[in-house]
């Protein structure tokens, strides 16, 4: 029935000639799929509290409630045509009354955790792109359809949103912004194995998904089925309030991650609207480390001078300010699973060397997993995940060649399957076919070069799928964009 109606909304959503792509779509469908959830938990919170013999007081005004406004009800639970607003007066409401209303939480707020505040910046970043009436009271009826009221429910919703930010993904050569294939972050968890009372931490979140991918490992086990009524009223706060951190550049994604946050269970989620890397990482104290870094941050951007000043290594490529970022805010101890092409492994300029250098020197980077090309639908670019834990130096490094045995693309994407094998030898470093260990003092110390060198076999490399190649030749295409548009910002 949910599917359904997704797909009913996004016909509506075709319609309109603000919505023309599947960004648009997903945008749209989250504001309004915001508002209902926070009109059901409203309305559940204020039953509890009937129920106790207390007083609710409601986060939104009556006035601007889903349930009046959206999906007005007659006595009998009838939808109230009469007095449902459509047509031009609906979208006059939407856009000059409901939206204003809602940024307006953003001052009003007690503080930046409350869910008031993220309603604000919610409705601060977004706008209405419905320009028909009609169309926009025939997509708050579908919504109004959804139920949120119980785990199984919330459980589908979140799993079709998630559908729905993959598709999303896929529909721009950018795809990795927005969408991590989650075969792959379920491994790289699992490895990490995060716990209750660590902080998880992703300064590149984009849609969430590894947060809410963390936050089901930890509530419900590996495999989706655990009992969350086994843990303690304080492990639920814990988790709820204390255990998942996000930041994000871009306004979208954000919007888009902390709906999925939402729609995981996370009710105000610790997400701020920045960009990380404008913060001088000798500010940094001891409180704002976090135990766990689960990343992937963008590739081939490129940030302007006064952003790398904030770097002790000076370089304009974004991800490998990241890299830098992630280390500085490890705690000792902590531990990080972090995407990023495969060129940071071998690339021969200064700042490159020097990253490897002080990775390799200030954490323990134990295991490095080498993605086929197509891992990252609608992005061509090599990638490897890298494991590693800060406090100790470099000794021996575990590779691992991940090699599913059919090219990768939209018609045949990573399953955990794929990864099952590597997630078994890691437990204890073994060596296969496709896995080997370097030990430190076979690094080169002039250049720190960590190609990955699969000495196990030799094997012809098989023909690429033209889907990869043409990829690939869009993403070098964005690359040299982004160059000429740092070069131009610079002169």
């Amino acid at each position: 029935m949910f599917e359904q109606t997704f797909r009913n909304i996004d016909n509506v959503l075709w319609k309109e000639a603000g919505c023309a792509t599947e960004l648009d779509y997903t945008e749209q469908t989250s504001w309004m799929l915001f508002l209902k959830y926070l009109d059901d938990l409203e309305f559940e919170r204020s039953q509890g509290a009937e129920l106790r013999g207390q007083s609710y007081e409601f986060i939104i005004d009556e006035a601007h409630r889903w349930s009046c406004w959206a999906a007005p009800k007659k006595v009998s639970g009838n939808f109230d045509h009469d007095n449902a607003l459509t047509g031009d007066d609906l979208i006059k409401f939407v856009s000059f009354d409901l939206f204003p209303y809602l940024h307006g939480f953003k001052e009003r707020a007690a503080n930046t955790d409350t869910i008031e505040y993220k309603i604000g910046e919610i409705f601060g970043e977004i706008r209405n792109k419905f320009a028909s009436g009609y169309s926009l009271r025939d997509a708050l009826e579908l919504i109004d359809e959804l139920s949120f009221g119980s785990q199984d429910e919330k459980h589908e919703l979140s799993h079709l949103y998630e559908t729905k930010i993959k598709n999303m993904g896929n529909a721009g050569r950018n795809g990795g912004e927005y969408y991590t294939p989650r075969p792959l972050i379920r491994a790289m968890i699992q490895i990490i194995d995060p716990v209750i009372g660590e902080r998880i931490y992703d300064p590149a979140a984009g849609s969430a998904g590894f947060l809410c991918e963390a936050h089901d490992y930890m509530r419900y086990g590996t495999d989706g089925q655990g009992d969350n009524r086994q843990m303690s009223t304080a492990d639920l706060q814990t988790l709820q309030t204390r255990t998942f951190y996000a930041k994000e550049k871009k306004s979208l994604p954000y919007v888009i991650g902390i709906m999925n946050m939402i729609l995981h269970g996370i009710e105000a989620p610790n997400f701020v609207r920045t960009n990380s890397l404008t913060e001088n990482l000798n500010d940094i104290q001891e409180k704002d480390r976090f135990d766990v870094i689960l990343a992937n941050p963008p590739f081939g951007g490129k940030e302007r001078k006064e952003i790398q000043q904030n770097f002790s290594i000076k370089t304009g490529e974004t991800a490998f300010l990241f890299m830098q970022h992630f280390i500085k805010y490890l705690r000792a101890g902590g531990r990080a699973a972090v995407v990023i092409k495969n060129t940071f492994l071998s690339n021969s300029d200064n700042a490159s060397k020097a990253l490897r250098k002080e990775l390799l020197e200030n954490c323990n980077l134990h295991t490095v997993l080498d993605c086929p090309g197509g891992t990252f639908l609608g992005a061509g670019v090599k990638t490897v995940v890298l494991f590693f834990e800060k406090g100790s130096p470099t000794r021996d490094i575990w590779y691992y060649q991940l090699n599913p045995g059919r090219s990768m693309g939209k018609t045949n994407p990573l399953n955990d399957d794929d990864l099952k094998d590597f997630v078994t030898r890691q437990a204890n470093f073994e060596d296969s076919d496709n896995s080997w260990s370097v030990s430190i003092d076979d690094v080169d110390p002039e250049n720190f070069d960590l190609s990955v060198k699969n000495s196990n076999k030799a094997v012809e490399a098989p023909l690429r799928d033209p889907e990869v190649i043409i990829n690939e030749i869009e993403t070098l295409d964005k690359e040299s964009e982004e160059i000429l548009e740092g070069i131009r910002g610079m002169l």
